[in-house]
């Protein structure tokens, strides 16, 4: 899950909200302060800050890239938002473009770790569901700090050579016929919100902390393992260390894709969360010309539809790139199922106080499983 950030002044978008501009518009633990490397720099090339494996890293894309613009493309990588927040702080000038998740967004640029993008330089701008596009999760003050780029849900994950019929229900996680065999994330946040949602309260505030830890706590026996990162989820998976768990939506296609795993994907009767990311220049990039170039690039139909047929995609935040994917793609049936999208809570800003919240009861509940 690509989980939320702290928000004390700028509202999160409401579900409801949200959820009436993607249908109008057809859509279906703390890092440390460690500066990491100053990364050395070149002409003709931009630093994109992001998660390993998510899009912008690419080989055939970044190629393709700098055959058309020229501008060689090197990564550098986060294993969390706050690693994210960190990196930006600790290395100002190092990084061209970093992926955000939106409800981060606010955090970095009132912080001035992102500046303002010239949309008129994203020919592809306009093609972006309003829903997204517009939302004040990427902008401020009039200002548009990230673009849209894709979108998601974190569910439930399942073997489909182990489930007939297909689970409905998060309590598949509780269910006793799967002892042993339950995986999830090893994420304050997301283990939080699913402890929310499994006993029917808001995901992102719930009003009883006490239930919500006594529920995850009832994970125990269920446990096979947590995980981390989607490579190590997808070895986990392929060695039948688990038969279900919490996953994302587009890393579930990726894994009946590139790995031909057999992967079956829902969303709970119950509710699952719902994400969305952008892509944003960061403050003092050295290349801000082919930082654009390159987010412009990234929301291309023509690289969505390749990406999202040869690995795997969350979905897109362009609407003529998600109509463009073949009708039997894993992905487009995924996010194109409105019954599913109904059903999701998406992410709000969290205070630091609440997250610090979610932190320790997570601790405290990982201590338990570890008894």
């Amino acid at each position: 899950m690509r989980d939320d950030g702290k928000g004390l002044s700028r509202p999160g978008v409401s579900r409801r909200r949200f959820m009436a501009g993607a249908s109008a518009m057809g859509l279906g633990a703390a890092a440390g302060v460690i500066a990491a490397p100053r990364i050395v720099r070149a002409e003709g090339k931009i630093t994109v800050l992001n998660w390993q494996g998510y899009g912008t890293d690419e080989a055939w894309a970044v190629e393709a890239f700098k055959q058309a613009t020229g501008v060689e493309v090197v990564h550098d990588y986060f294993t969390s938002e706050q690693e994210m927040i960190t990196k930006l702080r600790t290395n100002p000038g190092a990084y061209d473009v970093v992926l955000t998740n939106a409800a981060w967004n606010g955090m970095a640029s009132g912080e001035g770790l992102v500046q303002p993008i010239d949309t008129g330089k994203i020919s592809h701008f306009g093609d972006l569901s309003q829903a997204f596009r517009d939302s004040p999760m990427l902008g401020a003050d009039g200002k548009t700090f990230g673009v849209a780029w894709v979108w998601g849900m974190t569910a439930i994950a399942y073997n489909t050579e182990k489930f007939s019929p297909a689970p409905d229900s998060v309590e598949v996680l509780w269910d006793p016929k799967n002892a042993g065999k339950v995986c999830v994330r090893d994420d304050a946040v997301e283990a939080v919100s699913y402890g929310g949602i499994a006993t029917g309260q808001d995901m992102n505030r719930p009003a009883d902390l006490g239930k919500v830890k006594e529920k995850l706590l009832g994970l125990k026996p269920q446990l096979a393992t947590l995980w981390t990162a989607e490579d190590e989820w997808n070895k986990l998976f392929q060695a039948g260390t688990f038969d279900v768990a919490i996953y994302w939506s587009g890393s579930a296609a990726r894994s009946k894709t590139n790995f031909k795993l057999p992967v079956g994907f829902m969303v709970p009767k119950e509710g699952g969360i719902g994400w969305f990311d952008g892509l944003a220049v960061a403050a003092g990039a050295p290349n801000v010309d082919g930082a654009h170039k390159f987010i412009d690039y990234m929301i291309d139909p023509a690289f969505y539809v390749e990406w999202a047929t040869k690995a795997g995609a969350p979905a897109s935040a362009n609407v003529k790139a998600n109509e463009g994917l073949p009708a039997d793609d894993m992905g487009r049936q995924i996010h194109g199922d409105q019954d599913a999208i109904n059903r999701l809570q998406f992410m709000a800003l969290l205070t630091d106080e609440e997250r610090q919240t979610y932190n320790d009861l997570w601790t405290e509940v990982k201590a338990e499983f570890a008894k």
